[in-house]
């Protein structure tokens, strides 16, 4: 069985797609990089996470471990009382020969592709709307300066495995239920490059990459919503000994704003008048994204009435269009009136025949059916 339940770890079935496969991952690297939670479990989900992307977005190793093996365990003789673990290529070899000088296997490559970062910019409702240009500082993996990512001190070489004579692998003869098995595995003194670096970088162990704070500019589109990503190709990690950078993402982040609530291109703000403006009608000054507009309001205006200002909401990612703006109208009643005040109140409710209004309520339900009877 595998030390390690891949599909488990990425919260997958066994039938699972490639796509779901990588779905998965994104949506759980995402929350663990290590540039956005940097807590120490956080970065072991992280790399335990990695590897399960590893193994089942390939398809030979995923075939391994549906055949009860692990592609990632340190494969050998094994410790006394521990049961060897026959690999899917093992067995391929074992059958049709695999593993002899024509069919070796090629050395790993210490240049390997970095990885994806993600980091999260906020921005207020004019920038996400109109755009923006915004330089920030990122920490990434950079290739190393001093050996330029080859991983070596200056003037030294890697040279070739002892152990292996830089094939990358070591052979061994096992006894299984086909007798006596001969079969190639990684070589542990070299890790399977086939070379090792007796004079590593002092400025990077061998690693031929550093981590270093940069400065980058992303430039944000017009339109963008709340948790849009933004990609920045080759922005990312650098790969191991010198390997292509990964991508960086921005995640856009919308701060809230004072007046406006926004749905999609939309935009929505309240405008409350005073009792006498709503019954009267005006003229009144709002502030929009593009400044300051003259709205006039109709005599006899009513709480909850919606005014739509065209084309004043956010442009349309993409698009020469805009959205709109709502405006919603609310009445205050006046809540403390002096003497003259609500003597001319009274005066009015007399001139309307309103001294004693009579509500008008309308229900179908059960209390004005029972009402109706009596």
């Amino acid at each position: 069985m595998p030390t390690k339940n891949y599909y488990a770890i990425l919260g997958l079935r066994r039938d699972a797609t490639a796509e779901e496969i990588k779905r998965a991952y994104r949506k759980l690297a995402r929350e663990l990089h290590p540039d956005v939670n940097p807590d120490a479990e956080a970065q072991q989900r992280f790399r335990d996470v990695s590897a399960a992307y590893e193994v089942l977005s390939d398809p030979a190793k995923r075939e391994i471990v549906d055949l009860g093996g692990d592609p990632l365990a340190p494969r050998g003789g094994g410790s006394p009382g521990q049961p060897f673990t026959m690999g899917f290529q093992d067995i391929m070899d074992a059958f049709f020969g695999g593993g002899g000088a024509g069919g070796a296997r090629v050395p790993r490559s210490r240049r390997r592709p970095g990885d994806d970062a993600l980091i999260r910019l906020d921005f207020d409702l004019a920038e996400a709307a109109f755009g923006v240009s915004r330089e920030f500082t990122v920490d990434t993996a950079v290739t190393c300066t001093q050996c330029m990512g080859a991983g070596t001190a200056p003037n030294t070489d890697p040279v070739s495995c002892q152990a292996c004579g830089g094939r990358g692998e070591v052979q061994s003869v096992q006894r299984s239920f086909l007798g006596q098995v001969m079969t190639a595995r990684p070589c542990t003194n070299c890790g399977g490059f086939g070379t090792v670096i007796p004079h590593p970088c002092s400025g990077c162990g061998g690693e031929g990459r550093v981590r270093s704070r940069r400065t980058v500019t992303v430039k944000v589109p017009a339109g963008v919503e709340d948790g849009m990503r933004i990609r920045l190709t080759g922005q990312g990690e650098v790969g191991a000994g010198g390997g292509p950078p990964g991508d960086l993402y921005v995640e856009v982040h919308e701060r809230p704003h004072e007046f406006f609530t926004r749905e999609a291109e939309d935009l929505h703000c309240e405008l409350t008048l005073p009792m006498t403006a709503a019954a009267l009608g005006t003229s009144t000054s709002l502030t929009t994204l593009d400044g300051e507009e003259q709205l006039d309001i109709s005599a006899g205006v009513q709480a909850g009435t919606v005014i739509t200002l065209r084309a004043r909401g956010v442009p349309r990612l993409r698009s020469s269009t805009r959205g709109d703006l709502h405006v919603h109208i609310n009445v205050a009643t006046p809540t403390r009136l002096d003497a003259e005040q609500e003597a001319l109140l009274r005066r009015l409710a007399i001139l309307r025949d309103e001294e004693r209004p009579e509500a008008a309520v309308r229900s179908n339900g059960l209390f004005s059916r029972l009402w109706g009877s009596r």
